[in-house]
């Protein structure tokens, strides 16, 4: 068959070389070009997306009548039958070991809106899931080989390490694939698991590979928390202390009225503690002005300058929950120190921490570097690239207010990791 050639002329307008009795083209619309400078100019693209997700307190989450974790996958779309994956963080399903029982049960009672792609997959816990791309990139297979799309889920099961690492392989695959976070821990309930951040590390770095992505719904089952270890226990409420002293005084305040109940676990209050620390987390994200952390400012990591270093010089020795309580006492005596907060409001945090059995010092806060100045403080130089921008660090103004400084005194500082070592040999001593 012999087809009509094409030819184009330099106008845009095409010729068909063919019989007379061929389909004529329509003629082309020209450009009008008149109003468009050769002048450099600049357009400036603006527009806004707003973000929701239901973070979410219950109690057996995967019994067949409690329809939360159902009403969650189907909010959206309610006729539709939701394809899932299901990561469980090992130190879970090794504590839990009905747990795949539990969720089979789950899906079968909730057929018609949700359907398994695959049997639950454990994973690693812990920091070590956060040492390299291995288990994101083993995520990332799944989501391939299973087809999951951005209208199924990945629901992940575990503590903030494991929301963090599978969050992460969760915004990569697709460009974001649908995340529902189950935090099994007291800190990624009330801190971690309610954020937008996902992130692993990288060659030493703390964070350094990560996104913000908000993810589909966070649902915090309270039982999760009763096979913790004590110490996991109570290093997650070393976070609540640290929103409360940055942001709100009178619940700073109730947690040492009921530092007995939390170091005993009693259900209540440990619930109260963590819904009020979980709305703090919130509100800063959601009304503080930079969610995805643009500008230089980050309140809610108070203390974490010198947390985040400590846990590096320790070799993950101490938990993220017990060097961030090292880092807010140390932080708290250097504000007093610098004279921002009233002298003594510093033993008022050194006594919390104290009575639930949280660290305020550590030997390797002695290390000293190859500059001949304490270790720790390289802290200060690695926080501020990984934020970017200016140093920013913040203190306290008082038990409840947080306040942005540019510069920490070295010397200042290293008074304030003595008068932490004082503290610490004076409790052993008593």
């Amino acid at each position: 068959m012999n087809r009509p050639a094409l030819s184009f002329s330099i106008d845009g307008n095409v010729a068909i070389d063919s019989p007379p009795f061929a389909m004529q083209p329509k003629p082309v619309r020209q450009l009008d070009t008149s109003q468009i400078s050769s002048s450099s100019e600049v357009h400036w693209q603006r527009f806004s997306v707003a973000y929701d997700y239901p973070i979410a307190f219950t109690r057996e989450i995967f019994s067949p009548d409690n329809p939360l974790l159902a009403d969650v996958i189907s909010r959206k779309e309610p006729r539709k039958t939701h394809r899932c994956l299901i990561y469980v963080d090992a130190g879970i399903a090794a504590t839990w070991p009905d747990l795949t029982t539990r969720i089979n049960a789950y899906f079968a009672a909730h057929a018609s809106r949700m359907t398994l792609l695959a049997a639950p997959i454990t994973v690693p816990g812990g920091e070590a899931i956060k040492a390299d791309l291995e288990t994101v990139n083993g995520v990332l297979e799944d989501i391939r080989h299973y087809g999951v799309d951005r209208h199924a889920y990945v629901i992940v099961i575990g503590g903030g390490a494991v929301l963090d690492a599978l969050g992460l392989a969760a915004a990569m695959g697709h460009r974001g694939v649908r995340l529902i976070r189950l935090p099994t821990t007291v800190l990624s309930q009330n801190d971690s698991g309610v954020g937008v951040k996902n992130a692993v590390n990288f060659r030493g770095c703390k964070n350094f590979i990560g996104t913000f992505a908000p993810p589909w719904a966070v649902l915090n089952d309270f039982d999760f928390l009763s096979t913790l270890s004590r110490r996991d226990r109570l290093a997650g409420i070393a976070e609540a202390i640290k929103v409360a002293l940055i942001r709100d005084g009178a619940f700073f305040d109730w947690l040492e009225a009921n530092a007995d109940s939390l170091a005993e676990f009693d259900p209540r209050t440990e619930e109260i503690m963590i819904r009020r620390s979980a709305e703090l987390h919130m509100q800063q994200i959601a009304r503080g002005g930079d969610p995805f952390e643009q500008g230089s400012s980050r309140p809610l990591d108070y203390g974490h300058w010198s947390a985040h270093k400590l846990e590096a010089l320790t070799h993950h020795g101490i938990s993220h929950g017990e060097a961030v309580a090292i880092g807010i006492a140390l932080d708290a005596r250097y504000s007093v120190l610098k004279g921002l907060l009233p002298a003594g409001a510093e033993w008022r945090v050194v006594w919390l921490l104290k009575r639930l059995g949280l660290p305020v010092f550590h030997a390797q806060l002695l290390e000293i570097g190859d500059d001949g100045q304490p270790a720790i403080l390289a802290g200060l130089r690695e926080f501020q690239e990984h934020l970017g921008g200016e140093l920013t660090i913040t203190l306290l103004a008082g038990l409840g207010r947080g306040h942005d400084v540019h510069r920490i005194d070295d010397t200042m500082m290293t008074a304030a990791i003595d008068w932490l070592r004082e503290e610490a040999n004076r409790h052993a001593a008593a």
